[in-house]
């Protein structure tokens, strides 16, 4: 399991790296408007979002590890055209065009690779690990937003785009050679359910964490813009801050949904995500716009966990690399929506707005997850 966290880990750099680099890059553009660097960011997650299903079903039947190896060819793909939107000779909107087939086919390769490396690491550590395999996944990928983040921006201004994409592209590659030789992982073989079905089975888990998901998908896209609006430097640290924060909550908390149950869990991390984009918006110094990114990190990093952990639960073994895809398509809806809407609020009404907005979504979470609580005290079934 760890070989499959660190190449997870490398790999999602390739995602990382660019996110804070494409809104300036986009917006350096004569005529491109914030609004247009958010679709660049979240067209990535509504392609996850249509092939997540796809890609569940293809693990459950295919294996994890083929699914693994597919993301990460396309990961590689997306990430090449992605830097042919770089070359200066071409119109800028065939470059615009080329940025966001690269970004949708990142999404695809999303979808592929994250239900590929939870359900390999599932079957390799046992069902009732399942909380610690989706807590070290979720580590690995933060680790790489707080190195791929400030790294992604250095390279961008010391270099260019199309340097960092290339280097992307090289990283899928590493992730495939350190999961070469890891023990197969059969797929299930048992009644196939509609991903429909699965998806009304598991709605208020999903809920909760694509509300938890708007706050991320702010932060990500808007903190480096955010530090550069109000004059301070170093736009890079508050993506560092929010992923120390939440890697660091993952070492110190990653068994405790296995140990408390997820619901108790999710709720704290919930409150929490929203203190800290509260902050964010209220901040008058980049001090406590830091404090806010890590406050808001150490939230966001057990609710998917958290909840993810009871979504195992209540679905047979052959679905559930189906509804573990099927969890994260509600959390790639947040994904794919909030960039470009927090993109046209933050043009009309600022960059604090939209972190309100982000923390006042998670606390609706909160909300859901005390339903979640009260159904499950009350003995309500919630096995699909």
């Amino acid at each position: 399991m760890v070989r499959l966290a660190i190449a997870l880990f490398l790999t999602y750099l390739a995602v990382a790296m660019p996110l804070a680099v494409i809104p300036p890059f986009v917006t350096g553009w004569p005529g491109y408007s914030t609004f247009l660097a958010g679709v660049s960011v979240g067209c990535s997650f509504f392609s996850t979002l249509l092939t997540r299903g796809r890609a569940g079903r293809f693990c459950d039947q295919l294996g994890s590890d083929r699914s693994l190896h597919r993301g990460l060819l396309l990961y590689a793909i997306g990430c090449f055209l992605c830097a042919l939107s770089a070359v200066s000779a071409l119109p800028l909107t065939l470059r615009f065009g080329m940025l966001i087939l690269g970004r949708l086919t990142i999404g695809v390769g999303e979808s592929y690779t994250m239900v590929g490396v939870h359900i390999w690491g599932i079957g390799l550590e046992g069902h009732e690990r399942s909380g610690r395999v989706l807590s070290l996944t979720g580590m690995a990928m933060y680790a790489a937003y707080a190195v791929g983040g400030p790294s992604g921006l250095w390279i961008y201004h010391h270099w260019n785009f199309a340097v960092l994409m290339l280097i992307c592209m090289a990283l899928p590659g590493l992730g495939f050679i350190l999961t070469r030789g890891l023990r197969h992982v059969p797929p299930s073989q048992g009644t196939r359910r509609s991903f429909i079905a699965i998806l009304s089975a598991i709605k208020w888990h999903g809920a909760g964490v694509a509300l938890q998901g708007v706050g991320f998908a702010v932060l990500g896209a808007y903190i480096a813009l955010t530090f550069h609006h109000r004059h301070w430097g170093h736009g890079g640290l508050g993506l560092t801050f929010f992923g120390l924060a939440f890697v660091a909550n993952r070492l110190l908390l990653g068994a405790t949904p296995d140990k408390f149950g997820g619901l108790p869990i999710a709720l704290g991390s919930l409150l929490f995500e929203a203190a800290g984009l509260a902050c964010i918006s209220v901040a008058a110094t980049p001090v406590i716009a830091l404090f806010g990114a890590a406050l808001a990190g150490g939230g966001c990093s057990m609710v998917y966990p958290a909840l993810g952990r009871d979504v195992v639960r209540v679905v047979s073994p052959d679905h559930r690399a189906l509804a573990l895809g099927g969890f994260a398509a509600f959390q790639d809806v947040a994904y794919a929506f909030t960039a470009p809407i927090a993109g046209a609020l933050v043009d009309g009404f600022g960059y604090g707005t939209v972190f309100m907005l982000a923390a006042f979504s998670a606390v609706i979470g909160a909300f859901i997850v005390i339903g979640l609580m009260m159904r499950e005290k009350s003995g309500s079934s919630l096995t699909a």
